[in-house]
Protein backbone atom coordinates (compact mmCIF):
# COMPACT_ATOMS: atom_id res chain seq x y z
CA UNK A 1 0.00 0.00 0.00
CA UNK A 2 0.75 4.01 -0.80
CA UNK A 3 -0.20 6.50 1.35
CA UNK A 4 -0.06 10.40 1.37
CA UNK A 5 0.26 10.64 4.91
CA UNK A 6 3.13 11.62 6.23
CA UNK A 7 4.13 9.23 8.96
CA UNK A 8 7.47 9.55 10.31
CA UNK A 9 9.00 6.61 12.64
CA UNK A 10 11.49 8.35 14.79
CA UNK A 11 14.56 7.44 16.93
CA UNK A 12 13.80 4.69 18.84
CA UNK A 13 15.09 4.04 22.33
CA UNK A 14 16.69 0.86 22.99
CA UNK A 15 17.16 -0.88 26.82
CA UNK A 16 18.74 -4.10 27.32
CA UNK A 17 19.39 -6.09 30.96
CA UNK A 18 22.31 -5.14 32.76
CA UNK A 19 23.34 -9.56 32.75
CA UNK A 20 25.77 -10.11 30.20
CA UNK A 21 26.68 -13.18 28.72
CA UNK A 22 30.22 -13.34 26.56
CA UNK A 23 30.45 -16.00 23.27
CA UNK A 24 33.56 -18.06 25.21
CA UNK A 25 30.76 -18.02 28.51
CA UNK A 26 28.51 -19.47 25.97
CA UNK A 27 30.71 -21.80 24.49
CA UNK A 28 32.09 -22.84 27.77
CA UNK A 29 28.76 -23.41 29.01
CA UNK A 30 27.63 -25.45 25.94
CA UNK A 31 31.01 -27.84 26.88
CA UNK A 32 30.38 -28.29 29.90
CA UNK A 33 26.70 -28.97 29.85
CA UNK A 34 26.64 -30.91 26.39
CA UNK A 35 29.54 -33.03 26.82
CA UNK A 36 28.34 -35.89 25.39
CA UNK A 37 26.28 -34.54 22.96
CA UNK A 38 27.29 -36.62 19.63
CA UNK A 39 27.29 -33.28 17.77
CA UNK A 40 28.68 -31.01 20.42
CA UNK A 41 30.95 -29.62 18.10
CA UNK A 42 29.58 -28.89 15.45
CA UNK A 43 26.93 -26.93 17.96
CA UNK A 44 30.12 -25.10 19.28
CA UNK A 45 31.13 -24.25 15.30
CA UNK A 46 27.72 -22.95 14.75
CA UNK A 47 27.67 -20.70 17.80
CA UNK A 48 31.17 -19.40 16.78
CA UNK A 49 29.87 -18.77 13.49
CA UNK A 50 27.43 -16.40 14.69
CA UNK A 51 29.30 -13.80 15.78
CA UNK A 52 28.06 -12.61 18.52
CA UNK A 53 30.24 -11.46 20.92
CA UNK A 54 28.08 -10.52 23.79
CA UNK A 55 24.47 -10.87 24.55
CA UNK A 56 22.16 -9.42 27.35
CA UNK A 57 19.91 -11.36 29.99
CA UNK A 58 17.22 -10.32 32.30
CA UNK A 59 18.12 -12.84 35.08
CA UNK A 60 21.82 -13.91 36.22
CA UNK A 61 22.95 -16.74 33.84
CA UNK A 62 22.75 -19.29 37.04
CA UNK A 63 18.82 -18.18 37.19
CA UNK A 64 18.72 -18.28 32.95
CA UNK A 65 19.77 -22.05 33.22
CA UNK A 66 16.91 -23.15 35.79
CA UNK A 67 13.22 -23.78 35.03
CA UNK A 68 11.18 -22.92 38.03
CA UNK A 69 8.26 -24.11 35.65
CA UNK A 70 6.28 -21.73 32.96
CA UNK A 71 3.58 -20.06 35.43
CA UNK A 72 7.10 -18.76 37.54
CA UNK A 73 8.84 -17.50 34.32
CA UNK A 74 5.90 -15.70 32.72
CA UNK A 75 5.63 -14.08 36.40
CA UNK A 76 9.19 -13.42 35.85
CA UNK A 77 8.36 -11.57 32.32
CA UNK A 78 5.02 -9.61 33.67
CA UNK A 79 7.77 -7.94 36.95
CA UNK A 80 10.30 -7.25 34.39
CA UNK A 81 8.21 -5.97 31.81
CA UNK A 82 6.52 -3.61 34.34
CA UNK A 83 9.94 -2.61 35.59
CA UNK A 84 12.16 -2.01 32.50
CA UNK A 85 9.38 -0.96 29.49
CA UNK A 86 8.28 2.71 31.12
CA UNK A 87 11.57 3.90 31.13
CA UNK A 88 12.39 3.72 26.72
CA UNK A 89 8.61 4.54 26.69
CA UNK A 90 9.75 7.99 28.32
CA UNK A 91 12.90 8.10 26.15
CA UNK A 92 10.89 7.12 22.71
CA UNK A 93 8.15 9.75 23.69
CA UNK A 94 11.36 12.52 24.45
CA UNK A 95 12.88 11.43 21.44
CA UNK A 96 10.02 12.43 19.23
CA UNK A 97 8.99 15.79 21.48
CA UNK A 98 5.31 14.02 21.86
CA UNK A 99 3.68 12.96 25.23
CA UNK A 100 1.34 10.34 26.48
CA UNK A 101 -2.05 12.60 25.78
CA UNK A 102 -0.59 12.86 22.31
CA UNK A 103 -0.50 9.46 21.61
CA UNK A 104 -3.34 7.68 19.93
CA UNK A 105 -2.59 3.71 19.17
CA UNK A 106 -0.18 1.71 21.10
CA UNK A 107 1.25 -1.10 19.62
CA UNK A 108 2.87 -4.02 21.96
CA UNK A 109 4.95 -6.53 20.21
CA UNK A 110 6.26 -9.18 22.46
CA UNK A 111 6.78 -13.23 21.56
CA UNK A 112 8.30 -14.41 25.00
CA UNK A 113 5.61 -14.09 27.10
CA UNK A 114 2.12 -13.58 27.97
CA UNK A 115 -0.42 -10.96 29.50
CA UNK A 116 -3.68 -10.86 29.18
CA UNK A 117 -4.78 -8.10 29.44
CA UNK A 118 -1.94 -6.71 27.32
CA UNK A 119 0.82 -4.48 28.90
CA UNK A 120 -0.97 -1.62 26.62
CA UNK A 121 -3.60 -1.19 29.46
CA UNK A 122 -1.15 -1.20 32.56
CA UNK A 123 0.69 1.50 30.05
CA UNK A 124 -2.17 3.48 29.84
CA UNK A 125 -3.67 3.03 33.24
CA UNK A 126 -0.22 4.30 34.88
CA UNK A 127 1.76 6.22 32.29
CA UNK A 128 -0.68 9.01 31.56
CA UNK A 129 -2.07 8.12 27.95
CA UNK A 130 -5.50 8.36 27.37
CA UNK A 131 -8.66 6.32 28.24
CA UNK A 132 -9.26 6.34 24.54
CA UNK A 133 -6.15 5.56 23.36
CA UNK A 134 -6.20 2.05 21.03
CA UNK A 135 -4.55 -1.11 21.66
CA UNK A 136 -2.90 -3.64 18.92
CA UNK A 137 -0.91 -6.50 20.71
CA UNK A 138 1.13 -8.92 18.81
CA UNK A 139 2.36 -11.74 19.96
CA UNK A 140 2.83 -14.35 17.17
CA UNK A 141 4.74 -13.09 14.86
CA UNK A 142 7.94 -13.65 16.19
CA UNK A 143 11.18 -11.55 14.98
CA UNK A 144 9.38 -10.03 12.21
CA UNK A 145 6.82 -7.95 14.52
CA UNK A 146 8.93 -5.46 14.66
CA UNK A 147 8.53 -4.76 10.61
CA UNK A 148 4.98 -5.34 10.96
CA UNK A 149 4.50 -2.80 14.00
CA UNK A 150 5.35 -0.43 11.78
CA UNK A 151 3.77 -0.99 9.33
CA UNK A 152 0.56 -1.02 11.55
CA UNK A 153 1.38 2.27 12.83
CA UNK A 154 2.09 3.07 8.99
CA UNK A 155 -1.29 2.06 7.69
CA UNK A 156 -3.05 3.87 11.40
CA UNK A 157 -1.21 6.94 10.35
CA UNK A 158 -2.47 6.59 6.50
CA UNK A 159 -5.88 6.49 7.91
CA UNK A 160 -5.76 8.74 10.62
CA UNK A 161 -3.74 11.69 9.38
CA UNK A 162 -2.42 13.49 12.16
CA UNK A 163 -2.54 10.39 14.34
CA UNK A 164 0.40 9.29 16.81
CA UNK A 165 1.29 5.92 17.21
CA UNK A 166 3.80 4.39 20.12
CA UNK A 167 5.33 0.90 19.13
CA UNK A 168 6.96 -0.92 22.13
CA UNK A 169 9.20 -4.28 22.09
CA UNK A 170 9.41 -6.71 24.85
CA UNK A 171 11.97 -9.55 24.22
CA UNK A 172 13.56 -12.10 27.08
CA UNK A 173 13.93 -14.68 24.96
CA UNK A 174 16.43 -16.31 27.59
CA UNK A 175 12.76 -16.53 29.59
CA UNK A 176 12.07 -19.56 26.80
CA UNK A 177 15.39 -21.44 27.30
CA UNK A 178 14.62 -25.12 27.78
CA UNK A 179 17.69 -27.25 29.55
CA UNK A 180 15.71 -30.38 27.88
CA UNK A 181 15.67 -29.51 24.41
CA UNK A 182 19.50 -30.73 22.92
CA UNK A 183 18.39 -30.70 19.45
CA UNK A 184 21.08 -28.79 17.14
CA UNK A 185 18.57 -26.01 16.46
CA UNK A 186 17.93 -25.82 19.79
CA UNK A 187 21.30 -25.46 20.83
CA UNK A 188 22.42 -23.32 18.48
CA UNK A 189 19.46 -20.97 19.51
CA UNK A 190 20.68 -21.01 23.09
CA UNK A 191 24.35 -19.17 21.83
CA UNK A 192 22.19 -16.60 19.66
CA UNK A 193 19.14 -15.02 21.06
CA UNK A 194 19.39 -11.84 23.26
CA UNK A 195 17.06 -9.84 25.54
CA UNK A 196 16.19 -5.77 24.84
CA UNK A 197 13.49 -3.63 24.85
CA UNK A 198 13.13 -0.99 22.73
CA UNK A 199 9.99 1.85 21.97
CA UNK A 200 9.61 4.44 18.79
CA UNK A 201 7.14 6.91 17.99
CA UNK A 202 5.83 7.35 14.68
CA UNK A 203 4.22 10.60 14.33
CA UNK A 204 1.58 11.56 11.87
CA UNK A 205 2.91 14.95 11.36
CA UNK A 206 6.28 16.42 11.63
CA UNK A 207 9.36 14.44 13.32
CA UNK A 208 12.77 13.53 12.37
CA UNK A 209 13.55 10.04 11.05
CA UNK A 210 12.06 7.51 8.47
CA UNK A 211 9.43 9.11 6.38
CA UNK A 212 6.98 6.00 5.60
CA UNK A 213 6.07 5.92 1.93
CA UNK A 214 4.87 2.41 1.25
CA UNK A 215 5.17 -1.02 2.74
CA UNK A 216 4.29 -4.80 1.98
CA UNK A 217 4.43 -8.31 3.27
CA UNK A 218 4.98 -11.77 1.92
CA UNK A 219 4.58 -15.04 3.11
CA UNK A 220 6.97 -18.41 1.91
CA UNK A 221 4.33 -20.84 1.14
CA UNK A 222 4.74 -24.01 2.99
CA UNK A 223 7.24 -22.86 5.41
CA UNK A 224 5.07 -22.78 8.39
CA UNK A 225 6.95 -25.24 10.85
CA UNK A 226 9.97 -23.77 9.55
CA UNK A 227 10.19 -21.48 12.82
CA UNK A 228 7.18 -22.04 15.21
CA UNK A 229 6.63 -22.47 19.01
CA UNK A 230 5.27 -25.86 20.71
CA UNK A 231 3.66 -25.09 23.54
CA UNK A 232 4.04 -27.52 26.14
CA UNK A 233 3.56 -28.25 30.00
CA UNK A 234 6.88 -26.30 30.42
CA UNK A 235 5.98 -23.24 28.04
CA UNK A 236 7.31 -22.46 24.97
CA UNK A 237 9.70 -24.98 23.12
CA UNK A 238 11.79 -23.08 20.11
CA UNK A 239 11.14 -24.82 16.64
CA UNK A 240 14.14 -23.94 13.82
CA UNK A 241 14.25 -25.52 10.91
CA UNK A 242 17.75 -26.42 9.35
CA UNK A 243 16.42 -24.54 5.67
CA UNK A 244 15.68 -21.00 7.50
CA UNK A 245 18.98 -19.89 7.32
CA UNK A 246 18.64 -20.09 3.12
CA UNK A 247 15.40 -18.02 3.50
CA UNK A 248 16.90 -15.16 1.77
CA UNK A 249 17.47 -16.69 -1.39
CA UNK A 250 13.56 -16.41 -1.41
CA UNK A 251 12.90 -13.18 0.60
CA UNK A 252 15.59 -11.15 -1.45
CA UNK A 253 13.51 -10.84 -4.22
CA UNK A 254 11.30 -9.61 -2.04
CA UNK A 255 12.95 -6.47 -1.00
CA UNK A 256 13.64 -5.88 -4.79
CA UNK A 257 9.92 -6.19 -5.79
CA UNK A 258 8.86 -3.38 -3.29
CA UNK A 259 11.78 -0.80 -3.90
CA UNK A 260 10.93 -1.68 -8.00
CA UNK A 261 7.19 -0.89 -7.25
CA UNK A 262 7.78 2.09 -5.14
CA UNK A 263 10.08 3.84 -8.44
CA UNK A 264 13.09 2.72 -7.08
CA UNK A 265 16.19 0.89 -7.55
CA UNK A 266 17.98 -1.49 -5.17
CA UNK A 267 21.48 -0.08 -5.81
CA UNK A 268 20.57 3.60 -5.70
CA UNK A 269 19.19 2.87 -1.78
CA UNK A 270 20.94 4.80 1.10
CA UNK A 271 20.13 2.89 3.79
CA UNK A 272 19.01 -0.49 5.40
CA UNK A 273 17.47 -1.86 8.48
CA UNK A 274 16.62 -5.58 8.23
CA UNK A 275 15.91 -8.41 11.19
CA UNK A 276 19.68 -9.55 11.55
CA UNK A 277 18.30 -13.52 12.76
CA UNK A 278 21.99 -14.47 12.01
CA UNK A 279 24.74 -13.89 9.75
CA UNK A 280 24.15 -15.54 6.69
CA UNK A 281 20.57 -13.41 6.42
CA UNK A 282 22.91 -10.21 5.93
CA UNK A 283 25.58 -12.27 4.04
CA UNK A 284 22.74 -13.69 1.93
CA UNK A 285 21.24 -10.23 1.46
CA UNK A 286 24.45 -8.93 0.24
CA UNK A 287 24.95 -11.50 -2.25
CA UNK A 288 21.59 -11.90 -4.20
CA UNK A 289 20.65 -7.72 -3.91
CA UNK A 290 24.26 -7.27 -4.87
CA UNK A 291 24.95 -4.63 -2.15
CA UNK A 292 28.57 -4.02 -0.13
CA UNK A 293 28.73 -5.31 3.19
CA UNK A 294 28.74 -1.96 4.66
CA UNK A 295 25.02 -1.14 3.43
CA UNK A 296 24.11 -3.77 6.71
CA UNK A 297 26.71 -2.43 9.04
CA UNK A 298 23.95 -1.49 11.74
CA UNK A 299 22.38 -4.89 11.61
CA UNK A 300 25.46 -6.32 11.91
CA UNK A 301 26.31 -4.06 15.03
CA UNK A 302 23.17 -5.30 16.49
CA UNK A 303 23.87 -9.26 16.00
CA UNK A 304 27.23 -8.98 17.08
CA UNK A 305 26.90 -6.73 20.17
CA UNK A 306 23.45 -7.92 21.36
CA UNK A 307 22.77 -11.32 20.07
CA UNK A 308 19.60 -12.01 18.05
CA UNK A 309 16.92 -9.67 20.03
CA UNK A 310 13.67 -10.65 18.34
CA UNK A 311 11.29 -7.83 17.27
CA UNK A 312 13.66 -5.26 18.48
CA UNK A 313 16.51 -5.95 15.89
CA UNK A 314 14.90 -3.19 13.81
CA UNK A 315 14.80 -0.30 16.23
CA UNK A 316 18.13 -1.19 17.62
CA UNK A 317 19.69 -1.48 14.26
CA UNK A 318 17.61 1.78 13.13
CA UNK A 319 19.42 3.24 16.63
CA UNK A 320 22.68 2.84 15.33
CA UNK A 321 21.62 4.94 12.32
CA UNK A 322 20.60 7.63 14.65
CA UNK A 323 23.55 7.48 16.58
CA UNK A 324 25.83 7.78 13.23
CA UNK A 325 24.01 11.35 12.67
CA UNK A 326 21.13 9.92 10.37
CA UNK A 327 20.74 10.10 6.72
CA UNK A 328 20.89 12.94 4.13
CA UNK A 329 17.28 14.62 3.97
CA UNK A 330 15.60 12.60 1.32
CA UNK A 331 17.62 9.52 1.20
CA UNK A 332 15.82 6.01 0.40
CA UNK A 333 15.71 3.90 2.64
CA UNK A 334 14.04 -0.10 3.38
CA UNK A 335 13.32 -1.47 6.71
CA UNK A 336 12.45 -5.37 6.65
CA UNK A 337 11.83 -7.40 9.59
CA UNK A 338 11.69 -11.59 9.28
CA UNK A 339 9.92 -13.91 10.96
CA UNK A 340 7.47 -17.20 11.29
CA UNK A 341 5.61 -18.08 8.91
CA UNK A 342 8.14 -17.65 7.07
CA UNK A 343 7.14 -13.94 6.60
CA UNK A 344 8.58 -11.03 5.91
CA UNK A 345 7.23 -7.56 6.91
CA UNK A 346 8.74 -4.48 4.76
CA UNK A 347 8.77 -0.72 4.25
CA UNK A 348 10.23 1.85 2.40
CA UNK A 349 11.09 5.51 2.74
CA UNK A 350 12.61 8.59 2.93
CA UNK A 351 14.93 10.35 5.35
CA UNK A 352 13.24 13.37 6.88
CA UNK A 353 13.60 16.08 9.72
CA UNK A 354 11.22 17.89 11.28
CA UNK A 355 9.37 19.97 8.93
CA UNK A 356 7.62 21.95 12.09
CA UNK A 357 10.63 23.43 13.65
CA UNK A 358 11.19 25.93 10.92
CA UNK A 359 7.43 27.36 10.69
CA UNK A 360 7.76 27.63 14.47
CA UNK A 361 10.91 29.61 14.35
CA UNK A 362 9.81 31.73 11.75
CA UNK A 363 6.46 32.65 13.54
CA UNK A 364 8.92 33.73 16.15
CA UNK A 365 11.34 35.49 14.38
CA UNK A 366 7.99 37.06 12.84
CA UNK A 367 6.76 38.16 16.40
CA UNK A 368 9.98 39.55 17.80
CA UNK A 369 10.28 41.80 15.27
CA UNK A 370 6.48 42.78 15.11
CA UNK A 371 7.34 43.38 18.66
CA UNK A 372 10.58 45.32 17.85
CA UNK A 373 8.38 47.86 15.52
CA UNK A 374 5.71 48.50 18.09
CA UNK A 375 8.79 48.97 20.42
CA UNK A 376 10.51 51.26 18.13
CA UNK A 377 6.87 53.30 17.11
Amino acid sequence: MRGESMATLCRPAIAVPEHVITMQQTLDLARETHAGHPQRDLVLRLIQNTGVQTRHLVQPIEETLKHPGFELRNRVYEAEAKRRVPEVVRQALAHAETDPSEIDLIVYVSCTGFMMPSLTAWLINTMGFRAETRQLPIAQLGCAAGGAAINRAHDFCVAYPEANVLIVSCEFCSLCYQPTDIGVGSLLSNGLFGDALSAAVVRGKGGTGMRLERNGSHLVPDTEDWISYAVRDTGFHFLLDKRVPGTMEMLAPVLKDLVDLHGWSVPDMDFFIVHAGGPRILDDLCHFLKLPPEMFRYSRATLTERGNIASSVVFDALARLFDDGGAAESAQGLIAGFGPGITAETAVGTWTTDDLRPSVEAGLDELELTAGVALSG
